[in-house]
Order: C-alpha cells, then sequence, then structure tokens
C-alpha cells in the first residue's frame, strides 16, 4: 500500500503489522489485476493458491485444524481483507468466503466436523458457503420457508429437506454449504437449525445460475426431498438463528475491511491520475476543487478505518461490538461508494471504460452495501442499541 501509517495505530500489535506488510508483497506479485471470463475457474485457482501460501489458516479457528489459533483474530481478518481487496475484489470474496462458509463449523461443530471440513479449508481443498437467504427471506431471517424435517432412523435420524436458497456466494463451486433451514421447534427465528450439506447429495441441483455486476460465483439452490444426515447438524436442533448470527458477527466488520481496501486502491488511483493529467497548461491536482475532493476522500477513508479497528480490537478483547461493528460496515461500505465514485469522476470518460481499475471498483463496492446485512439494517441495529444504551443508564 501507498500508505501504511495507519498500521502504527495502537489498535495492532506487531504480527498484524507483519501480516499486513508480508501479504501486501505476496499479493502484488501473485495476485491478477483484472477480472477473468472463467470466474468459477478463475475462484478455484485462487482459493488453492490462498491456501498454499498460509492465508487461509487465518480464516478458521483451531490450530488443531490448520488454524493459526483457537480463536479467529478479527484485527488479522480485517486487514487481510482490506489488502487483498486492494489487489483484487475477487481474492478478497475467495477469502472471505472460506471463512463465512466455514465459520459456524470452527464456532459451533463437532469435533469431526472439524476434522472432516476445517482442515480442508485451510488448506484451501475445499470450497465453502453460506446458504442463509432465500427469495423471501434476506434481512428478514425469521421469513425463511426452507425446511428440514426429522426422521427417525436405524442410524440416529436424518433429515428431509425442500425449499430453495438464493444469493449464495460460491454457489455452483462448493463442496459444502452451512445451510439453515426451519425446523419448528418455536415460532419464527427460534425454529432454525443449522446443517453442513455436502455438494453432490440426491435432491440437491443448483436451480440458477446468477450473473452480477462484480462477476464472482453465484446461484441458486434447491433441495427436494435431500436427505441429510443427523451427524451433519451445526448445534442444536432450533438454535441454527444462534449459529448464524454468531459466525456473521465475526465477518461483519470484515466487510469493513473489503470496503476500505477498495477506497484505499481509488485513492491511489485517483492521486497518480491528478498529478499527471494535464488539463488548461497545469495538472488536474493543481485545481482547489480536485485538491478539496482529494481531502474529503482521504478524510473518509481515515474514518472508516478507525471506526473497522476499533471494533476488530473491541472485539479481540472479548467484548461485544454489536453497535461498533454496524457502525464500521454502515460508514466503510458507504463511504467507499462516495470515495470510488469521485475517483471515476477524476478519470472523466477512462473512469467508465471497462476493466479500467477505477470502473473495476465501482462494481465491487455495489453490494457489500447491501450483503451481509444492508445499510438499511445497520442503521436499525444502530439505532436500536443507542436506545438499549440509553435506557441502561
Amino acid at each position: 500500500m501507498s500508505d501504511t501509517s495507519y498500521l502504527d495505530w495502537p489498535f495492532f500489535d506487531d504480527k498484524h503489522r507483519e501480516l499486513q506488510r508480508t501479504l501486501d508483497a505476496w499479493s502484488a506479485e501473485n495476485l491478477p489485476d483484472h477480472h477473468t471470463a472463467d470466474v468459477d475457474q478463475a475462484c478455484r485457482d485462487l482459493v488453492k493458491q490462498l491456501g498454499a501460501a498460509g492465508w487461509l489458516k487465518n480464516a478458521i479457528g483451531g490450530s488443531a485444524y490448520g488454524g493459526n489459533a483457537d480463536v479467529i483474530d478479527t484485527r488479522a481478518i480485517c486487514l487481510i481483507r482490506e489488502t487483498l481487496a486492494r489487489h483484487s475484489g475477487l481474492a478478497d470474496f475467495a477469502f472471505a468466503m472460506q471463512g463465512l462458509g466455514s465459520g459456524a463449523i470452527s464456532l459451533h461443530g463437532t469435533e469431526a466436523q472439524k476434522q472432516n471440513y476445517l482442515t480442508k479449508v485451510a488448506k484451501g481443498e475445499a470450497i465453502a458457503a453460506f446458504a442463509l437467504s432465500e427469495p423471501e427471506a434476506g434481512s428478514d431471517v425469521a421469513a425463511m420457508q426452507c425446511a428440514a424435517k426429522f426422521v427417525a432412523d436405524a442410524d440416529g435420524g436424518h433429515y428431509v429437506l425442500n425449499g430453495e436458497k438464493t444469493w449464495i456466494s460460491n454457489g455452483g463451486i462448493a463442496d459444502f454449504y452451512v445451510l439453515f433451514a426451519r425446523t419448528g421447534e418455536a415460532p419464527g427465528a427460534r425454529g432454525i437449525t443449522a446443517f453442513i450439506v455436502d455438494a453432490g447429495l440426491p435432491g440437491f441441483e443448483i436451480a440458477e445460475r446468477i450473473d452480477v455486476i462484480a462477476p464472482h460465483p453465484l446461484a441458486r439452490l434447491k433441495f427436494t426431498n435431500c436427505r441429510v444426515s443427523v451427524t451433519q447438524r451445526l448445534g442444536e436442533a432450533g438454535q441454527g438463528f444462534k449459529v448464524a448470527m454468531a459466525t456473521l458477527d465475526i465477518f461483519r466488520t470484515s466487510v469493513a475491511g473489503a470496503a476500505l481496501g477498495f477506497a484505499r486502491r481509488a485513492m491511489d488511483e485517483a492521486m497518480h491520475r491528478v498529478t499527471t493529467r494535464k488539463m488548461f497548461g497545469q495538472t488536474l491536482a493543481d485545481f482547489q476543487l480536485t485538491q478539496a475532493k482529494l481531502a474529503q476522500m482521504a478524510t473518509t477513508i481515515d474514518s472508516s478505518a478507525l471506526l473497522i479497528y476499533r471494533a476488530a480490537w473491541q472485539r479481540d478483547q472479548g467484548r461485544k461490538v454489536t453497535k461498533e461493528a454496524a457502525m464500521a460496515k454502515l460508514m466503510a461500505t458507504e463511504g467507499a461508494q462516495q470515495v470510488i465514485d469521485a475517483a471515476v469522476q477524476m478519470f472523466g470518460g477512462l473512469g467508465v471504460v471497462s476493466e479500467v481499475p477505477v470502473e473495476r471498483l465501482y462494481r465491487e463496492i455495489r453490494s457489500l452495501r447491501i450483503y451481509e446485512g444492508a445499510t438499511e439494517v445497520q442503521q436499525l441495529i444502530i439505532g436500536r442499541e443507542l436506545l438499549k444504551e440509553f435506557a441502561a443508564v
């Protein structure tokens, strides 16, 4: 990165600083700076690369299963996503989904589940996915309709899965899916259970591949009388909502880290552009309007970074970060959109040419304002937490 002064902030330990610098150098040498035609294969290749280089060890919890530590280091996750996103949006995606797709196993898996899945995830030998959203249940998880019915048998029982999931990242290429389905122990979010569903099971099909503005593997899944062994249940029956929220709690702040990486790359591109672009006998950087916009962009980036690493540091201290993580995601994703838009404007017509870095960033940032809790959901979370704090005084 052109500016690494933020690594001197007290949020970080020396291991975090070394991690970022090493990954930045590795990324510059190994990651392509463009989108490819075959996004599925590119994603598979990136997972293998990240695993072989040891970066995926940071995405899982449990040193006995290939992880760097028994507890996932939130600051490390955010730094890794920030750094990867600055170099390659798809590399950030590949890393993030290995963590999100296996996070519930790190937190709630049995010994057998951890041995079977986490070791492969850490090495890049298995691709993970997280299947929560449905056509009518996105932010409103309680509206989930995908159902799993328990059937007793001589082997301890199994579940019969019916329904659909959509907007599932890594859909179509994942080796397994951490999936959430209604099992009916209680109404609403209290009657949901988590499962590990292997790709290729009878009754499990990829119903549709979904193309989006920033290419990555995405699909709608369909289950028709799909039989899942009770040994593949993740956590207790009816506790799936808690499993999902605990997983998202780890990785939500890292979404903000990825947005920050996109914003930093846009800033770098903008600085190079305005200092080299000749206009009216001077450079674009000589105009006061340009300088004012650069000031706003830089302030937005630092504001986002402070919120992100405050939340990450607090979580690593074992503190509750519901409000802080929501603030970080809201500020970083919305701010990155503004920074990238300003960079595109500075590039003029060149800024909307396909695969120019700022054009690619413009497409990549948009989904971050939606997934893992849309901006409007973050606002509700922050408001709710503020009212709780006020009532407790």
